[in-house]
């Protein structure tokens, strides 16, 4: 730890620079965790080194992705656990990285706090870490930005990027896709990172008791359901790639079935989803009860208990269906591709 730099004019406007570097010594165990072969520099450098092995790669074509956590961040505030949020951020890159058939190589994040609290930081930074950890990335470098006066002292904002890597001669192509294949779906765990403000709105989770404990919700409370991570789905898509030759896949996320679903789909098809056998998990019946919305806006803002969903030829389901279950997913058919000017129907 740098035990010579203070500036006390600087901690007269609100940043305790001291506070940074003793974030940073708290984090580096759940960093450690995270680390992989490609990994050449520490935490605390100026920028974070990787080695790119391209054994069993003819060309290497690197995906990258970026997002945040949003709204669902004020469910932590009013919660006070900030251990899984790091996992929502990382769940979103990787997660979208997937799509293309990439595999995640490293992270890296972004917190911005009214006040830096070293454990707070810390407690942050280990979500981050075991996201990447379940990934497969390493955490290389981020950054802690403490804005007194732009941020409530309490509060932070999340974000990050991953960088991945595919042979571009297996970069999935939805051009393959073609009438009779078949829509298989991921189960999310819940909410994931999207619709929140929509959901806060819906449970007025500034003015109510976000956790009492729920019989719809099996005993959990409405705050405890909705802080529940992201699932991420890597490895077992992965997985599949290895075994199966993979058409096209969608991660469900703000928009729903409707705006994600046909981004894998090329014109000419589209997606026919059976609704009876979409397996919705009961927070969105609760949402959907609580706040009087239609099942047609339901399926046009959230995931519905539908993480990813992914096609295959009808012949490959089967298999598919095996590899995904081997690797701890409980995967099932929802529909199928056919030909339409319609992207996405359910019915």
């Amino acid at each position: 730890m740098n035990t010579k730099s203070h500036s006390e004019s600087y901690a007269a406007a609100g940043v305790d620079i001291t506070a940074g570097y003793k974030a940073v010594e708290l984090m580096k165990s759940h960093i450690a965790r995270t680390l992989t072969s490609g990994v050449c520099s520490d935490v605390g450098g100026f920028g974070g080194l990787f080695e790119l092995d391209t054994e069993g790669i003819e060309k290497p074509v690197l995906v990258s992705g970026t997002d945040g956590v949003g709204t669902k961040l004020k469910l932590a505030f009013l919660m006070d656990k900030h251990d899984t949020v790091g996992i929502d951020c990382v769940a979103m890159c990787v997660n979208d990285i997937i799509c293309c058939g990439a595999k995640p190589l490293f992270f890296l994040d972004y917190i911005a706090c009214g006040k830096n609290v070293p454990e707070k930081i810390a407690s942050i930074v280990s979500g981050v870490a075991e996201g990447c950890v379940q990934s497969g990335a390493a955490l290389i470098g981020g950054e802690t930005a403490e804005m007194p006066g732009f941020y409530p002292v309490d509060e932070y904002d999340l974000a990050g990027f991953s960088v991945g890597v595919v042979d571009k001669a297996k970069i999935l192509d939805p051009s393959t896709m073609k009438a009779g294949d078949v829509v298989i779906a991921l189960p999310s765990s819940g909410v994931h990172s999207n619709g929140f403000s929509l959901v806060r709105k819906v449970f007025d989770v500034e003015n109510s008791d976000i956790k009492a404990p729920r019989e719809e919700l099996g005993g959990k409370s409405v705050g405890e359901t909705l802080l529940t991570p992201t699932k991420i789905y890597v490895k077992p898509v992965l997985a599949l790639l290895e075994q199966v030759k993979v058409k096209g896949i969608s991660h469900i996320t703000g928009g729903g079935f409707y705006e994600n679903i046909p981004r894998s789909i090329p014109d000419g098809l589209g997606a026919v989803i059976d609704r009876s056998a979409v397996k919705v998990l009961p927070i969105f019946d609760l949402i959907a009860k609580t706040g009087n919305i239609s099942e047609r806006d339901m399926f046009n803002t959230f995931n519905m208990g539908v993480g990813m969903s992914i096609v295959v030829a009808p012949e490959d389901a089967d298999k598919a269906l095996e590899v995904l279950k081997a690797n701890g997913e409980d995967a099932y058919v929802i529909g199928k591709i056919e030909k339409s000017e319609d992207k996405i129907t359910i019915c």
